[in-house]
């Protein structure tokens, strides 16, 4: 273990549970570089506890005293910083396209997964941190959060329909980043961990090319994602 790196993630109501997926971007990108963190359980309600970092959110990466939030400045950081280690974006001139992959997986993605999974989520919280999940993502969305999934397999045609562009790059490559993953291939990835930490819906058929690929990554790094904690059951359903 890199005892210089310290990680605090977000955590469900069982500490070993961590399913933000900007968190989940940063454990790949991590485990790509070969680096391990002292990993830091974080709830929403413990602001104090990053208090230092002058935000509120996770991921929040502490390297040898160095203080980093955001998962893509997180990972700028440790490319810049442990050029010694595989490149994370595989090359300069892939940076930029990570860039891309990251924005979209947040503009699109994020929003398109969290209407089929928020009840979920909130179903799997701990008992401080539910209250507040409810009434922030509510006053954000203008719903109560049953409403919200309450159309769940209309939500899911969309998000998959969404996924049109990510199958097209699958059907000449194994990953995003061409023969082996990367970077952007981890910025759509953290995607799926969020749904697979939160969620027992399946967001894609088995048979579908991104499924296929979603497998190989829960795979690799020696199984990194495939043996974290995920959820087992669909929370509280409208």
């Amino acid at each position: 273990m890199t005892a210089d790196l310290i990680l605090y993630e977000l955590a469900a109501e069982d500490p070993e549970l961590r399913f933000s997926p900007h968190c989940w971007k940063t454990r790949m990108a991590l485990a790509h570089k070969g680096l391990e963190a002292t990993r830091i359980a974080w709830r929403l309600t413990d602001k104090d506890i990053i208090a230092f970092s002058g935000q509120g959110e996770v991921p929040v990466l502490v390297d040898r005293g160095e203080v980093i939030t955001d998962s893509w400045k997180i990972a700028c950081h440790i490319e810049r910083t442990y050029p010694d280690r595989p490149s994370l974006f595989g090359g300069d001139d892939a940076v930029a396209l990570a860039g891309f992959v990251n924005a979209w997986a947040d503009a699109v993605l994020l929003p398109a997964i969290s209407r089929i999974i928020l009840v979920d989520i909130h179903g799997g919280l701990a008992p401080a941190d539910k209250e507040y999940f409810r009434t922030s993502r509510e006053k954000r969305l203008g719903q109560r959060l049953e409403d919200v999934v309450a159309d769940r397999e209309g939500h899911l045609s969309i998000f998959r329909n969404a996924l049109a562009p990510l199958r097209r790059i699958l059907k000449d490559a194994p990953y995003v980043s061409g023969e082996a993953p990367a970077y952007a291939d981890y910025c759509v990835f953290g995607m799926f961990m969020w749904a697979r930490s939160t969620s027992s819906i399946e967001l894609v058929d088995a048979g579908d090319r991104v499924s296929e690929w979603r497998e190989r990554l829960l795979d690799h790094f020696g199984g990194l994602a495939r043996s974290s904690p995920r959820a087992t059951r669909i929370g509280e359903a409208p």
